[in-house]
């Protein structure tokens, strides 16, 4: 399940679209060189957005917490406990970064530690066993659940931080910390860009009807958000009034969670499956540090009460390779991967059944429908 961003959908009793971000005010101005002399239109495939061609439905429940992402270290018994949950829609872009952070908690924790616990085998959790493992340390993963039970595996995995925080619950020292990890994990997916990861760059059009829309917004961090123009008048294949065009990456996750698996295990670390009912059990691990990668499970395990769930749910289509690139346009997306069409823009705060809600599903196919009848197709 993707993690849209302007504009999604609330399930109620009716649907209603919701800027959860908004829009910041010091987004970057459309340049001079955006405006440049119309191009020719690139021709693009429509998706075919039929029912017949449904695969599959998918939910999943995004781990929110209002005041952002957790990392930090703290004692356990005579062990040292390491967090690093609560990534809301960004649990895949924000993996490789926030490991960063954590491991660089237990090395200046001068306890040089020679292995490591880590609790979760989703994204989070094996980007977190794998720099850990690079830095020197023995790892065991453990974890309730394993690919394809986790919520990393229906994530819609564009590279973009969304759904992270709430702007009133922030603080400054967050902030710094939200930027590093943007940066080091945008590094670490362009190091992996390839078929063996299922890391691809890709354009995505963003398409509205303000005339002050440039795209994604880039938390001021413009240089993540290469190659951004807006299209000039006539030159765009959708028929919405305002179209701008970038490049990111988009992550598959059921070949790249099988991959970092895989990574683990050649670097000599294990996977057991094993639950934990409470703080306590952890002191039974050999391991001298515990690195909490356990998304929304963190909550019991260790009675966070901050957590907001933000259910989102996916349609996918019958794969169509000539679809080469990504949409947005207000509460819907679209994104291709080879396993299917995703169409989202879902955002149920608040909502914790994984039951399909058919008339979010509906919308989504009806508006998905009409962006792409409108395509200036080759």
């Amino acid at each position: 399940m993707h993690h849209s961003r302007r504009h999604l959908l609330r399930m109620g009793g009716a649907a209603a679209s919701l800027a959860l971000l908004g829009r910041c005010a010091s987004r970057v101005a459309t340049s001079a060189s955006s405006l440049r002399s119309a191009r020719p239109v690139r021709r693009l495939a429509p998706v075919d957005v039929a029912p017949e061609r449904i695969i599959r439905r998918v939910a999943g429940l995004r781990p929110f917490r209002p005041a952002g992402f957790v990392v930090r270290a703290e004692p356990l018994g005579d062990k040292l406990l390491v967090h690093d949950y609560g990534h809301g829609g960004a649990g895949v872009t924000l993996s490789w970064g926030t490991a960063e952070l954590a491991a660089d908690l237990v090395r200046d924790s001068g306890r040089g530690a020679r292995s490591a616990a880590v609790i979760g085998c989703g994204a989070v959790g094996l980007a977190a066993a794998r720099i850990l493992q690079e830095r020197g340390l023995d790892v065991t993963v453990y974890a309730r659940e394993l690919p394809p039970g986790t919520t990393s595996m229906v994530a819609g995995a564009m590279w973009y931080p969304s759904f992270v925080y709430d702007r009133g619950h922030v603080t400054p020292a967050f902030l710094v910390q939200f930027e590093r990890a943007q940066r080091l994990a945008h590094r670490r997916f362009q190091t992996l860009v390839g078929d063996d990861y299922a890391v691809r760059w890709r354009e995505i059009y963003v398409l509205s009807d303000d005339p002050d829309n440039n795209g994604l917004p880039d938390y001021g961090l413009t240089d993540l958000y290469p190659a951004r123009r807006a299209l000039a008048p006539g030159e765009s294949p959708f028929a919405a009034p305002r179209a701008v065009v970038e490049s990111t990456m988009f992550i598959e996750p059921p070949p790249y969670l099988r991959a970092l698996m895989r990574d683990v295990r050649l670097a000599g670390g294990r996977i057991v499956v094993r639950d934990f009912a409470s703080p306590g059990a952890l002191l039974e691990l050999p391991e001298p540090v515990v690195v909490n990668c356990a998304g929304l499970g963190a909550r019991e395990l260790f009675a966070d009460r901050n957590f907001l769930p933000i259910k989102g749910q996916l349609t996918v289509l019958l794969p169509q390779p000539e679809v080469d690139y990504a949409m947005e346009s207000g509460r819907f997306y679209m994104f291709p991967r080879t396993d299917g069409i995703l169409l989202g823009g879902t955002f149920e705060r608040g909502v914790e059944t994984l039951d399909v809600n058919p008339e979010a599903e509906a919308l989504i196919l009806a508006g998905q429908r009409e962006i792409f009848a409108a395509v200036k197709a080759s």
